[in-house]
């Protein structure tokens, strides 16, 4: 089988000769145009050695390089720089971003042959797995919690209720706070300034691969896996990256048992894309008026999506103690929607919880709070058995 060499220069004549040089040479080519062409190709073409350019607009070589270094799939291709650029600064920042050798243009044809024999006779890279093979081998069942506003308590719920799930299956099980810019879970966990989600929506959707993400995820102490948001307010803007949601989310699904996300609030694009891909939808709110409301105009968009409404759950949090907030009952007369399951409030249980950076169902799991959520995640276990 002939070596695989990619080609990434924005350059069409250097494409095409030196893809033809090469291609006479035996070598199999592939070119990409660009750098975001190139870090997707690398990924689908698995190649031998990446013939990189430097100068190119939006992404040049050096971040190419990098970014092509800090992906276990790509980490280990070989890339020889090949560039006008001839200053030793040029050359050392090439050596810097991960390039294994660096050749100055114009050369001849027969110099560059020379190089990438070298490089590929003392580099030998293992092929990257075929993991997609395996993403399909395995689907674990994904739960996405929401709620029409912020405030109600999706990531205490969606935190607990990972844990619940745990606690009854001794199984993998992934919690994903998918809000960059306004993550409490890090904090809460004790375990914040997390930069994995960053990392991955900060790319292209085919550098999220399923090595990238189970790399990115960290292990708490109660056993659960996770992918948690920033806290920084200016990273918001990442909940733009659709695509490499849908992909992220698709990943997660082949590394574990259950994954719980904690979709924040609203239907933002990111979230709409999302919720089709989820085998549990659970709606979260509180027994006012204004919020019931609310959740009813979300349930509707749900359904907008081609969701069946009896596969989206409605449950109950009271998070405080008041005389205003309705019985479940009048609170399923006026939504319109069965409800699932309430929980009763505990606000001391979650203070106790986070001072100790657990999940309160680990702490306290014969609080009575802490047996309703432990209840929804058998409910989802007989969702589970049924499918």
């Amino acid at each position: 089988m002939p070596e695989k060499i990619l080609i990434v220069d924005d350059d069409a004549d250097t494409l095409r000769l030196v893809g033809l040089m090469l291609k006479r040479q035996g070598y199999l080519i592939v070119a990409a145009s660009n750098g975001e062409q190139g870090l997707a190709k690398a990924l689908e073409e698995k190649p031998d050695i990446i013939l990189l350019d430097v100068m190119m607009p939006d992404m040049d070589g050096y971040e190419v390089s990098r970014r092509l270094r800090r992906n276990p799939a790509t980490q280990a291709m070989p890339i020889l720089m090949f560039t006008a650029k001839t200053q030793l600064d040029d050359k050392l920042t090439g050596f810097e971003s991960g390039a294994d050798d660096y050749l100055t243009k114009p050369t001849h044809p027969t110099e560059l042959q020379a190089h990438i024999r070298a490089l590929l006779s003392r580099v030998n890279p293992k092929k990257a797995e075929e993991l997609d093979t395996a993403s399909h081998e395995h689907h674990g069942r994904v739960i996405g919690v929401l709620a029409a506003r912020g405030g109600l308590g999706v990531s205490t719920l969606a935190s607990n209720l990972a844990g619940a799930l745990f606690m009854r299956v001794h199984d993998e099980v992934i919690l994903a706070e998918l809000t960059p810019g306004q993550g409490t879970l890090g904090m809460d966990l004790g375990m914040p300034n997390q930069k994995g989600l960053n990392e991955l929506l900060s790319g292209i959707s085919a550098e999220v691969t399923r090595e990238k993400v189970n790399t990115l995820l960290v292990s708490h102490s109660s056993g659960l896996k996770l992918m948690l948001a920033s806290e920084n307010p200016r990273d918001v803007h990442l909940t733009n990256q659709i695509d490499q949601y849908e992909m992220l989310v698709t990943r997660l699904s082949a590394l574990a048992r259950f994954i719980v996300l904690d979709l924040g609030s609203g239907l933002p694009p990111f979230v709409q894309k999302i919720l089709p891909l989820c085998s549990d939808r659970i709606v979260v709110l509180e027994g006012v008026p204004n919020t019931i409301a609310h959740t009813k105009l979300l349930i509707d968009g749900i359904a907008d999506l081609g969701i069946d409404r009896m596969r989206i759950d409605v449950v109950v949090n009271n998070r405080i103690r008041s005389e205003a907030q309705m019985a479940w009952t009048e609170v399923q007369q006026n939504l319109g929607h069965s409800i699932a399951a309430t929980i009763t409030p505990a606000p001391e249980m979650l203070v106790a919880a986070a001072r100790v950076h657990m999940p309160a169902v680990f702490s306290q799991p014969t609080n009575v709070a802490s047996l309703q959520i432990l209840k929804i995640a058998d409910q989802i276990l007989e969702h589970e058995k049924a499918k």
